[in-house]
């Protein structure tokens, strides 16, 4: 029971990590029928822009608090991501929404490429330690452990969700974005102009990422270059799990699927001594995508509806 329980726990903080990224994916899809490739490494650039933030401020403010430099750090990577993102959207997705769907589809993952390559070379390739900077005091609950960072990270999730659901259904911009969803075309003849609430989704999912990214950094104690690629994938898994399109259904997929990879993989770490666990994490992902792209395309949230004129 004990180990049912850690790996709930572990299972739920990546989980809602897979949940912030997967919200982007499906937010811009949702809009304008694209999947947006290059957003993992989106939460690269955050996670690497908050690693150099913090360096500076320790050496500037040595005694400042630990979590007034994590705070700051977040802060100036959400905007970095949200200038990158909106800069990605103008400069390589608009030029082509009419164009075949192949095109941006390849033009997404050249994005992805050269994103990351150019973190490389800002960077550098070499993994980097990303300081400690909350207690690391762990909390004890019924055998299981959790960390602060664990729970900072559940804690910011939770709230990030709930002003995101509040934004799209209670203010004007939500109800710009879900009438350009329903129709563009429509939506311009009503005063909303479908461009700026492109771009304002771009940038939603942009800071998303860059929480994603922090929480993520933060929990493993490492960024480097290459650090967006599979969490990016895993997001677009859960979203293509819980129901592309679906706001709601991206938060379910990214918790299930958290659960499923760190409950199976725990697992088999107990039944192999420890051996294989690790080694085995990843797998259950991909053979949740599998499963659900055969039985069911449009995810356990998604409707099946007709291709939009």
């Amino acid at each position: 029971m004990d180990v049912l329980l850690q790996q709930i726990i572990n299972g739920l903080v990546m989980g809602s990590m897979y949940a912030l990224v997967a919200l982007g994916y499906t937010m811009v899809y949702g809009i304008i029928n694209l999947i947006n490739f290059a957003h993992g490494e989106v939460l690269m650039v955050a996670a690497l822009t908050s690693w150099t933030v913090i360096g500076m401020m320790k050496e500037a403010l040595p005694t400042a608090p630990g979590w007034v430099i994590l705070i700051i750090a977040l802060l100036i990577a959400c905007v970095v991501a949200a200038v990158l993102n909106f800069a990605i959207e103008k400069v390589a997705y608009r030029p082509l929404r009419n164009s075949p769907k192949l095109a941006p589809l390849i033009t997404a993952i050249g994005m992805s490429i050269l994103i990351q390559t150019l973190a490389m070379i800002i960077w550098k390739p070499n993994y980097k330690p990303y300081p400690t900077l909350l207690s690391n005091e762990p909390i004890d609950i019924a055998g299981a452990v959790i960390s602060p960072t664990q729970v900072m990270i559940l804690g910011v999730t939770a709230v990030s969700l709930a002003l995101l659901m509040w934004l799209v259904n209670s203010t004007k911009l939500g109800r710009a974005m879900r009438a350009t969803a329903e129709n563009p075309g429509v939506a311009s003849l009503m005063g909303v102009k479908p461009d700026t609430v492109i771009s304002a989704t771009f940038i939603i999912g942009a800071v998303l990422a860059a929480i994603a990214g922090v929480m993520y950094a933060s929990n493993y104690g490492t960024a480097h270059h290459a650090m967006g690629f599979l969490p990016g994938l895993k997001a677009f898994t859960a979203a293509v799990f819980g129901g592309i399109g679906n706001l709601g259904g991206a938060v379910v997929g990214g918790i299930l699927l958290g659960l499923i990879e760190s409950i199976g993989s725990g697992y088999i770490g107990e039944l192999t001594g420890g051996v294989l666990g690790s080694h085995y994490a990843d797998i259950f992902a991909f053979i949740v995508l599998i499963f659900v792209l055969t039985l069911r395309p449009s995810g356990l949230m998604g409707e099946r509806v007709a291709d939009r004129a």
